[in-house]
């Protein structure tokens, strides 16, 4: 019913999941709200908030193991959310390799999804494959990719798969006893996002508040 509101326009956005599973909240958002035209997928990202900043990370809770055409797609769109939220996007695409220093599939994959995201937005501050040190720690970023725009200085975290992400964001949460906020749902026509059966009162305000912003950004209000 919620999302039938979304679809004829008596509603901006909604939050849903409390009493319901992710499966209930996202399946009639993705039978007819449907995706961006710029958007094949639909993702999530997290806002991991800092003493001193806060860091985007995506995708974490939706996609399984993104192929590089679905990963590109999650970083742009990823990118776009932290802009919506006043956050200047630098991208960095994870890896356990920076630049050409290593092989395999998955280095592989993120090569590429690098190069397509690139070419989805050229104007974007996107760099890849990099490692964690050298996307957030200027020294390692000097040694690893001198003269990166993005590496030392990374705000939005692109993971290959949803094992890495998960874990990442879970540990940055728990060893530097960060605020963590999401998953925020991306990539649909409409804001729509899931919360936890298990959550909290400031969890579900945290998300309306996330969500009314997401609908002022596609009225194009400030």
């Amino acid at each position: 019913y919620g999302t039938m509101m979304i679809y004829k326009e008596k509603a901006d956005g909604m939050v849903s999941g409390a009493v319901n599973t992710t499966a209930h909240t996202v399946r009639p958002a993705l039978e007819f709200i449907k995706t961006k035209p710029t958007a094949s997928i639909v993702s999530s990202a997290f806002f991991v908030c800092l003493k001193d900043r806060v860091n985007t990370y995506g995708d974490c809770a939706i996609n399984l193991d993104p192929d590089p055409e679905q990963l590109a797609t999650i970083a742009v769109t990823t990118a776009e959310t932290a802009a919506a939220f006043g956050l200047e996007p630098r991208v960095a695409m994870l890896s356990y390799s920076t630049g050409n220093s290593g092989k395999g599939p998955t280095v592989d994959k993120v090569k590429e999804a690098t190069r397509l995201a690139k070419e989805k937005a050229p104007e974007l501050l996107l760099t890849g494959p990099i490692q964690y040190d050298a996307a957030v720690d200027a020294a390692t970023a000097k040694t690893k990719l001198p003269g990166d725009p993005v590496a030392g200085r990374a705000s939005v975290f692109i993971v290959p798969d949803i094992n890495t992400g998960n874990n990442l964001y879970k540990a940055v949460q728990r060893s530097a006893h960060a605020v963590a906020i999401g998953p925020v749902l991306q990539g649909l026509r409409k804001p729509v996002n899931d919360l936890s059966r298990g959550c909290s009162v400031p969890d579900i305000v945290n998300t309306v508040a996330i969500t009314a912003i997401q609908a002022q950004a596609e009225k194009g209000l400030n």
